[in-house]
């Protein structure tokens, strides 16, 4: 059963990646904070066990500052696939705080990107704050399931309505 598998994390979908250095960028000077989500690389035609960060959960109330960005754990999905964490630093020290290590504790992965946001302007680290090397992988994203309907199922429905 389990989301993370005996591969352990593959690596980092592109498009999650550049999602957030995009995000990262656009709260310049403040931080930016958001969740890590994995999804089964076999889901994502990969040929191999393990977990791909597939996504990056923007958290409703999140506050941030120059200087820390904080989330609204009571609106934090309870998930399986929740995987860890990535936020910005503006100063572009790609280094863990004190504060940033606390958190560390619940997922396996955290990325910290910095300014100037480039596409090499991050750095993944272990839920201890020990740098890791996190491949990035041209992957497709997981299909949205919950609007997984057609204009042809709403006008069946509603003709049942009708009777």
């Amino acid at each position: 059963m389990g989301l993370f598998r005996s591969g352990g994390i593959l690596g980092i979908a592109d498009s999650a990646l550049e999602f957030a250095l995009a995000a990262s960028e656009e709260s310049h000077p403040n931080e930016y904070m958001g969740i890590l989500r994995g999804e089964d690389a076999r889901t994502l035609g990969l040929d191999e066990d393990g977990t791909v960060l597939s996504d990056v959960l923007v958290i409703p109330g999140t506050e941030s500052n120059p200087v820390s960005a904080t989330l609204k754990t009571s609106m934090v999905p309870n998930d399986l696939r929740a995987a860890g964490s990535i936020h910005s630093h503006p100063n572009g020290v790609l280094k863990p705080s004190d504060a940033d290590l606390q958190t560390f504790g619940r997922g396996d992965v955290h990325i910290i990107v910095g300014a100037p946001y480039g596409k090499d302007d991050w750095q993944a680290f272990d839920n201890e704050g020990q740098p890791i090397e996190l491949d990035v992988l041209d992957v497709d994203p997981p299909e949205e399931e919950f609007f997984d309907f057609t204009q042809a199922d709403i006008d069946a429905e509603l003709r049942e309505d009708e009777w």
